[in-house]
């Protein structure tokens, strides 16, 4: 569907409703695989979801009614059940429910921590380097608050290297624990740090506001614009122009000048944003993750060409070498590894948030940050179509089949279907009568005019095939034909290759075709094989003749 079409019907809607036009994207979780098997009702209970694991194969998520989720395979009881059984179904995680969380981040461990909007912190999962921060070296199958030296603060936001954890309070102070065989944990030692402990020495008496890990280093922006990093740095990856260690934090002095206001930090590399809308990068860059347009590491902050497009948002995961960033026009960048190609400078991509980059091209696709799903309030114009779809509040027209009702509207028919232009504009009818096709089809059909998809199993999408064909849509044919392409098996092969030729879907008849010959000795023994109509068989012996079918 064009954008003028949705503009058009959607005002239409609303004038006929009066309602006000809310859109804001929402973000589709179902671009995660590990949510495939989420039935579509609980998918929209939604609001809050985080994607982790070596192969993004562990998720948490948060319903409307705050209860919180986990899925997955579980590795060091990272999704914080108690156990360390793995789960293909969402399990409840009671102690968090009615929390209200507000940041999220892991490790590679993997281990979790979580920052509530009391301000509490809650860390589970692997623990091998005290990385939760209970003075212990026990992993945690439960989520547990980090009390020591936090009771009387409140963390604002969580962030975790591979093996340690840093938190932001509400005073702009940072504490970090874990792992520390490079300085990650700022404690001017190289001893790992089992409890939370102040990050102090450069940063005593100052307000940090935005924070970030990578796999061995830590980064933080003050509220003056100045930025701080230490920990590992052989990649020059904390932007001070050399390779040492940092164990204490040491401003990037490089930047003298320049306002940031959001870093990211990838597995070895950085991003930070400037108020101005600019963007400067440093450290690895054997994929082009610094987006400079060769491969070559940085030790110093190079600021990205970004064809004076000003910036709003920075984005990379301390697991991937994927980096990403988005407009103030909505337009979203990636480049560095993607999908295992070296993207060396800012590639435009179609997706409307960073969150749809790591989902499609990071490796793993994990979730960079905490997804925030939008409430249903606020619904994109494709939404509130999709919503509006057999509603009978606002329709003016309904179709009358197999005895049941499908309500509609005619503006979005007009506009959709050249079969419904013609007939609407003949006609003042607000009830219609089908008898030619069934009501499973013709709802079907109806519902991809409002969705631009079809719903509707392989085995039925036959009948949408010979209305697609009756009503010349050619489009919804050749979704009907990729539809039933995934339903093909030895047994309804000659049946879907029936409907292929009797339907004049060339596409799909070959393919049908190419399925029985690989498939020749199954598919001869079927039922119907032998119903097969007599021409169609000759056709399919003669056919598969010539491609050798029946050489010894």
């Amino acid at each position: 569907m064009c954008w003028y079409e949705y503009i058009y019907i959607y005002i239409y809607i609303y004038i006929y409703r009066g309602l006000s036009i809310n859109v804001v994207c929402m973000l589709d979780v179902g671009k995660w695989p590990v949510f495939a098997l989420l039935p579509p009702e609980e998918l929209r209970l939604i609001r809050q979801a985080c994607v982790f694991g070596s192969a993004a194969n562990e998720a948490l998520y948060v319903t409307v009614n705050d209860e919180v989720f986990a899925l997955g395979t579980n590795c060091s009881g990272c999704l914080g059940l108690g156990d360390l059984q793995s789960t293909i179904e969402p399990r409840r995680i009671d102690v968090l429910c009615g929390k209200k969380i507000v940041s999220l981040s892991y490790g590679t461990g993997p281990h979790v921590v979580i920052a509530t909007a009391d301000g509490e912190v809650f860390a589970w999962g692997h623990n091998g380097y005290s990385q939760l921060g209970n003075g212990t070296t026990n992993h945690g199958l439960t989520p547990a608050l980090v009390s020591t030296n936090l009771l009387s603060k409140r963390v604002t936001e969580v962030a975790c290297g591979s093996h340690h954890t840093i938190a932001l309070t509400t005073d702009g102070e940072v504490y970090a624990w874990g792992y520390n065989n490079s300085g990650q944990v700022g404690s001017g030692s190289t001893a790992n740090q089992p409890t939370p402990r102040r990050v102090s020495s450069c940063l005593q008496n100052k307000v940090v506001v935005n924070i970030a890990c990578g796999q061995l280093c830590s980064m933080a922006v003050l509220d003056n614009g100045e930025i701080y990093g230490w920990g590992y740095n052989c990649n020059g990856q904390l932007g001070l122009g050399n390779n040492g260690n940092q164990q204490t934090p040491c401003r990037i002095a490089a930047l003298q000048g320049v306002n940031i206001i959001q870093v990211a930090c990838g597995y070895a590399h950085t991003l930070a944003l400037t108020d101005e809308g600019l963007i400067y990068a440093w450290g690895a860059n054997s994929y082009g993750q610094l987006g400079t347009g060769n491969k070559s590491n940085q030790a110093l902050p190079t600021q990205i060409n970004t064809d004076k497009e000003r910036m709003v948002e920075v984005a990379a995961c301390h697991t991937s070498h994927t980096s990403a960033a988005k407009t103030q026009s909505g337009q979203v960048l990636m480049w560095g590894q993607c999908r295992g190609q070296a993207v060396a400078s800012p590639h435009l991509t179609h997706f409307s948030t960073t969150d749809d980059v790591f989902a499609c091209f990071a490796t793993p696709a994990v979730t960079w940050h905490l997804l925030s799903v939008d409430s249903d309030d606020y619904l994109t114009v494709a939404q509130s179509l999709k919503k509006e779809f057999d509603s009978p509040e606002i329709s003016d027209l309904k179709f009358l089949v197999d005895g049941k009702c499908i309500h509609v509207h005619k503006a979005l028919l007009k506009i959709r279907c050249e079969h419904f232009r013609a007939l609407l504009n003949e006609t003042d009818e607000d009830a219609i009568e089908i008898h030619q096709f069934s009501y499973l089809v013709y709802r079907a059909f109806l519902e991809y005019l409002y969705t631009d998809t079809i719903n509707l199993p392989p085995e039925d999408a036959i009948g949408l095939l010979d209305l697609a064909t009756f009503y010349r849509e050619t489009r919804l044919k050749r979704l009907c034909q990729e539809t039933i392409k995934r339903g093909i098996s030895e047994e309804n092969a000659i049946t879907l290759l029936s409907a292929a030729v009797k339907y004049e879907a060339r596409d799909l008849e070959e393919f049908c075709f190419k399925f029985c010959i690989n498939h020749l000795t199954a598919v001869t023994q079927t039922q119907a094989f032998a119903d097969m109509d007599h021409d169609l068989l000759k056709n399919f012996i003669s056919k598969a003749s010539r491609y050798g079918a029946f050489k010894n």
